[in-house]
């Protein structure tokens, strides 16, 4: 009797558990387990990639750099848990700057943008656009999140390929991004030079500066508050009504 009683329990127990962890978000948390056995994962895995120009009035770009790294500790603070990895890539004028954590420590970072452009001349970094945005990837590309001031900038477009499409362009800076974070995922864990060794023996892998040039003119790559007016934007369904035809009372459809 008690033998049918403890394998009735167990039954129940494990079909409340079956019932607790099959969410979608569960089960694409257990497929990013499988594939980082060893991380402590809490949270779905996301990935921003914007671009912007720097202010002329800031005198040093350090200070850009020494900004972000601030808020990111502000905000793991705020989001126990959720690490912060990624890029930040400071030219003569531009940044292009790689951000890997959960959504809400994104969007964080994107109302922080968002304040920016509200601020307008005054603000660290002036126009900036949206890349792209990658939901629930498998594994980060970045060990850590660091920043490279480039002292030189990156090599110039040919007058062939100032022509090329914006398409092509986004293309081939994100094929260029994720070499360059395939790279820097090859060097020890915790390395604070790993970008400076990994830039400075791949130069080629550094999207050219003239590229974010001709990416910011792109209207078709959102601004933040571009994207963030439409995530805001609460969706309302309008229900047809009127008259059914072949009827002469008013009637909702």
């Amino acid at each position: 009797m008690e033998t049918g009683e403890k394998a009735e329990k167990t039954k129940s127990q494990s079909g409340s558990a079956e019932k607790i962890r099959t969410s979608l978000f569960h089960r694409l948390l257990d497929k990013r387990i499988l594939l980082n056995p060893k991380d402590d994962l809490k949270f779905l895995l996301h990935r921003l990639i914007f671009i912007a120009r720097i202010s002329p009035e800031l005198a040093d770009k350090r200070d850009l750099g020494g900004y972000y790294e601030q808020l990111y500790q502000d905000l793991q603070r705020y989001y126990q848990g959720d690490g912060v990895t990624g890029l930040l890539l400071l030219y003569p004028s531009y940044i292009l700057h790689i951000v890997e954590s959960s959504n809400d420590v994104l969007f964080s970072v994107l109302r922080d943008l968002g304040h920016m452009q509200r601020q307008g001349h005054s603000a660290l970094i002036l126009e900036p656009r949206i890349l792209v945005i990658s939901h629930d990837i498998p594994n980060r590309l970045f060990q850590q999140w660091s920043y490279k001031v480039l002292s030189v900038p990156a090599r110039r477009l040919a007058a062939a390929e100032q022509t090329e499409s914006h398409e092509k362009l986004v293309s081939e800076s994100l094929t260029m991004l994720m070499k360059l974070g395939v790279e820097m995922l090859k060097t020890p864990k915790r390395s604070k030079n790993s970008a400076d060794s990994v830039l400075d023996k791949e130069p080629e892998l550094i999207v050219p500066q003239d590229n974010i040039e001709q990416l910011l003119k792109n209207e078709a790559l959102l601004t933040p508050l571009q994207y963030l007016d439409t995530y805001d934007c609460p969706i309302n369904v309008v229900m047809d009504s009127g008259h059914v035809f072949g009827s002469s009372n008013p009637t909702t459809v």
